[in-house]
């Protein structure tokens, strides 16, 4: 370890979530050095003071050196700290997540990184490096809990431009991991959220009725 290097450590690590074939996945990397080498992990790195102005700035840094992958929203989670989190020593990692539509998600193996692959968020069935399973439960159920109590608009980051309501409730569910009630949705997104989504005088016709198609207004923000 280089005189550089904080103590206690500190680092980021980053749970990108995005819907795959209908459900909620979530992107780990497969470490290519030690400690913990091999193992599946979110993608993270250290603080690096002299290049970083700040954790928001660290996580972005790590998630263009490491899976090549520009993050337009950011949200902080919650901090993991410890003596024996990481054998490096006394350590606290800050967590973020993010949500990207899928396409949008070009991820490229870089550096550190021996392969990447998309997990089921909530049984990534595989034993993750540090406390990353610990870090990517808690991520999840704060996002579910997010849903569930005071924005179901949240998942607009993980959808694309335009898009019709059956989209955005078959999104919250691939997050929430169970049927929500379409009626009880409807009326909930009409009463809470009109600030944050816009008709776009389109529809999307297909082998149903045609569907309204809507768009995030203009300023809308991650952290709802």
């Amino acid at each position: 370890m280089n005189n550089t290097t904080l103590f206690p450590l500190v680092l980021v690590d980053v749970a990108l979530f995005s819907i795959v074939e209908d459900h909620l996945r979530v992107l780990l990397v497969q470490r290519a050095q030690g400690p913990e080498h091999h193992r599946w992990a979110l993608p993270g790195g250290i603080l690096k003071p002299e290049i970083d102005a700040n954790l928001e700035s660290t996580a972005r840094r790590v998630m263009r050196s490491k899976v090549s992958v520009e993050i337009p929203h950011l949200e902080q989670v919650h901090a993991f700290s410890g003596p024996d989190r990481d054998p490096r020593g006394w350590s606290v990692s800050l967590l973020y997540w993010a949500l990207l539509p899928y396409d949008q998600v070009n991820a490229l193996v870089k550096a550190k990184v021996e392969k990447l692959d998309w997990f089921d968020a909530a049984n990534p069935s595989q034993e993750m490096a540090f406390d990353h399973h610990a870090q990517l439960a808690a991520a999840l159920q704060i996002l579910r809990n997010r849903i569930q109590v005071t924005s179901p608009a949240l998942p607009l980051h993980l959808l694309p431009e335009k898009f019709t309501l059956t989209e955005l409730q078959k999104t919250c569910e691939a997050i929430l991991g169970r049927p929500i009630d379409k009626a009880a949705f409807r009326r909930r997104l009409k009463k809470e959220l009109p600030d944050l989504m816009a008709l776009t005088g389109e529809v999307q016709r297909g082998s149903h009725a045609p569907a309204q198609l809507y768009r995030a207004r203009d300023g809308f923000s991650f952290n709802v």
